[in-house]
């Protein structure tokens, strides 16, 4: 005998059901989402010029990740306003993983504390992707400067106090605050000079109009295999591959000090979890490639690593180190 059992539908039931309906719909999408995802090419802001520190990286990791995983990636420069054109487009744009950009130190972590008004929260607006690299400055002066050493350096900025120059590429930068931070560290007063980029900067360092500079390795490479400059230090917690025989701030007397300009892929807030995890996992393993790494050593960078958590507590922490620079020096854009 069959016996047949009619279960009669209740509220809580219609309830119970519509739940699974939902639950098992946003499981097969991210599913979806992490399976098909990209199907046409990704778009990368860059919001800088093109060839410059943040423009190199991030072709290169582009460029590793066509290779590695088969994506198709535009590489869009929008330069202006420290950064901050180019991530307000990324923040305001469709969260669907089809348009990232690079962020970095100045358009994360400085620019809320510089600028007035800024065209979006970092930390509302966007949410990270993946850390991508860090490279540290170096402290540079004229190859035929007096000062052969940071102490040499020191010792004269406390001497004429106000009177020893820094040229910088543009108030607000990483070269500049990492002077400013230096200069409070050390006990001086200096008299910034800012430029409009890092090249006219040197070229002034070189011509004597300045004393000393914190450019990047990158920028200041060329110019000190002609023997135009000499460098002094980097700023970076250990020596790096590029400069073996350069020392450290931190070696040099001031033990603790770090200045580093890192760099990392966001997104606009709302992109889907799966589509960050996909980018998250696939940027990792290009950034573990020997091929990847070997490129940005020989650049002065190295790559990094963590969860997207940790890159938000990141952001959260150097906004926080980089506004008390700010304050402290009473810096404001002209």
């Amino acid at each position: 005998m069959i016996y047949s059992v009619s279960i009669r539908s209740t509220p809580r039931l219609k309830a119970f059901h519509v739940i699974a309906a939902v639950c098992f719909g946003a499981v097969a999408s991210a599913s979806q989402a992490q399976t098909t995802y990209p199907t046409k090419p990704i778009t990368v802001i860059v919001p800088f010029t093109p060839a410059g520190a943040t423009d190199v990286v991030t072709r290169m990791l582009t460029d590793r990740l066509t290779k590695e995983a088969g994506w198709n990636f535009v590489v869009d420069n929008r330069p202006g306003a420290g950064g901050n054109i180019g991530l307000q487009t990324v923040a305001r744009s469709t969260p669907d993983g089809y348009v990232l950009g690079m962020g970095q130190t100045a358009n994360i972590a400085i620019n809320p504390s510089l600028y007035k008004k800024m065209p979006y929260d970092a930390l509302k607006d966007l949410v990270p992707v993946a850390l991508v690299a860090e490279q540290p400055l170096v402290l540079a002066v004229k190859a035929d400067s007096p000062y052969r050493s940071v102490a040499d350096l020191v010792n004269a900025a406390k001497a004429s106090p106000g009177k020893i120059s820094m040229a910088s590429a543009g108030t607000g930068t990483v070269g500049h605050l990492a002077g400013e931070l230096f200069a409070r560290r050390a006990g001086f007063t200096m008299l910034h000079v800012p430029y409009k980029g890092a090249a006219q900067g040197l070229t002034d360092l070189i011509g004597g109009q300045t004393d000393y500079m914190f450019p990047t390795p990158q920028a200041a490479l060329t110019l000190l295999k002609g023997n135009k400059i000499r460098i002094l230090a980097v700023t970076s917690a250990k020596r790096i591959q590029l400069l073996p025989d350069v020392p450290t701030i931190a070696e040099s007397g001031y033990q603790g000090f770090e200045a580093v300009d890192w760099k990392a892929l966001v997104a606009p807030a709302g992109t889907p979890p799966a589509i960050i995890k996909r980018l998250h996992d696939e940027t990792g393993k290009a950034l573990g490639k020997p091929e990847m790494i070997a490129k940005l050593l020989a650049e002065g960078s190295k790559p990094m690593s963590g969860t997207p958590e940790q890159a938000a507590q990141l952001f959260k922490n150097e906004q926080v180190r980089w506004g008390k620079v700010i304050r402290d020096g009473q810096i404001k854009l002209d």
